[in-house]
């Protein structure tokens, strides 16, 4: 009775919320417009940097390749109400990087949960609420096709196609090596996907073919033409010929220690390093500290949108397997070493690139140099995982995207 008393009450708010709704706003197509200009509208949440850097790349590659598109890309968390964006992406943020196995727990249990569940209806009902701005942005721009290189966005806007209120291709670009049930949803255009797997296994739960594109996960420009590794060397005031190794934790600097840096600049004597300190000002002035004992070979660098001057200077990347970390890595053909990996995505990321000879984890900072020593002393293996990085790449995956929006 209880159950069925808060399903009255969602059935009433649905009326409400989309009853509110403007229905005409959303109902122009690109036959009425005046201009013959293709309009593209790509999607992202700031929960984690990855979905916004697939949508700058798509951006980027756009404006310099596709000039007879309009192109505008919207954080979605700048759209919706301040305690929405509390809850939503910082405490995303506070479960990866504080409670990692609460969140893999959330992973895990929302990937198999109903469609026409009461918790994934009352999520619905919440997100059509916070959705207002999103909705009065589209009906401004008037898109062709949308792109969401997030899935909160793609399922709002999948609900309003299956219920008439869009009149758009609504397209989903998934940025991981996995595929979480929140992905999937009646109502959208189509998939661009990292790999031949993941194309499978949508076929598998029901979503046929032409509806799927192996596009890869889009990278920025300066990945795709990156500059030589004597040019970025010099840029950087390091030896070239040196044996580098970037250390990547991700946008905030997580999971990178100042005693690991020490250790590795001890053991290894011949070593270069280059650390991405990100936005952790506390850490970035840390390292700085220890890079003052080691000015040949410690190179601290705080946030950056050099990252691919950095990667033409490496030899090995020691990285969380984040989905646009690890791309980028594939498309510059360097191998990684793969560490902090938050339950859920990250944790199948690292399976799969472990799986495809790529990559090697280490979960602890023993096992981290360890496996540190065997790379940089087998040249041969460190070659192989150079090819089959280069062999999983995917260079071209915003073209991919934007021809097809473009059709």
């Amino acid at each position: 009775m209880r159950n069925s008393g808060v399903s009255k009450l969602l059935n009433h708010w649905d009326q409400m919320v989309l009853g509110n709704f403007e229905l005409t706003k959303f109902t122009e197509t690109a036959s009425v417009k005046k201009s013959g200009t293709r309009r593209l509208l790509l999607l992202s949440v700031s929960a984690g940097s990855g979905h916004v850097r697939a949508a700058e790349a798509i951006l980027a590659h756009a404006r310099a390749d596709f000039p007879q598109l309009s192109v505008r890309h919207l954080d979605m968390m700048q759209l919706v109400p301040t305690l929405f964006k509390k809850i939503y992406s910082d405490l995303y943020m506070k479960l990866a990087s504080g409670l990692p196995e609460a969140w893999g727990w959330l992973y895990r249990k929302t990937d198999h949960e109903p469609t026409g569940s009461l918790a994934a209806r009352l999520r619905r009902t919440i997100q059509q609420l916070c959705s207002r701005r999103l909705f009065d942005e589209i009906a401004e721009f008037k898109p062709d096709t949308i792109v969401c290189t997030h899935f909160l966005p793609a399922e709002i806007l999948a609900t309003a196609v299956v219920e008439g209120r869009l009149h758009c291709d609504v397209w989903v670009q998934v940025t991981d090596f996995d595929l979480h049930h929140f992905w999937l949803h009646q109502g959208v255009s189509g998939y661009f996907v990292a790999n031949e797997e993941l194309a499978f296994r949508l076929q598998q739960l029901g979503v046929p073919a032409y509806q799927i594109v192996i596009s890869g996960i889009p990278v920025m420009p300066g990945f795709v033409n990156p500059p030589d590794r004597s040019s970025a060397a010099a840029r950087l005031n390091i030896n070239p010929l040196k044996t580098t190794v970037l250390m990547m934790g991700g946008g905030g600097g997580v999971g990178l220690q100042v005693s690991l840096v020490e250790n590795l600049l001890t053991q290894h004597p011949d070593l270069q390093l280059i650390v991405m300190a990100g936005k952790n000002q506390t850490l970035l002035r840390s390292l700085q500290s220890v890079s003052d004992f080691y000015p040949e070979r410690l190179r601290v660098i705080g946030f950056t949108n050099d990252v691919h001057s950095l990667m033409a200077c490496a030899d090995l990347a020691i990285t969380k397997p984040g989905g646009l970390s690890t791309s980028e890595c594939l498309v510059m053909g360097l191998p990684m070493l793969l560490v902090h990996p938050i339950p859920g995505q990250e944790e199948r990321n690292a399976a799969f690139l472990m799986h495809e000879g790529v990559a090697m984890r280490a979960d602890d900072p023993a096992t981290l140099q360890f496996r540190l020593q065997r790379l940089l002393s087998d040249r041969d293996l460190l070659s192989r995982m150079r090819a089959h990085a280069y062999a999983l790449a995917k260079p071209k995956a915003a073209h991919e995207v934007l021809q097809r929006v473009i059709c």
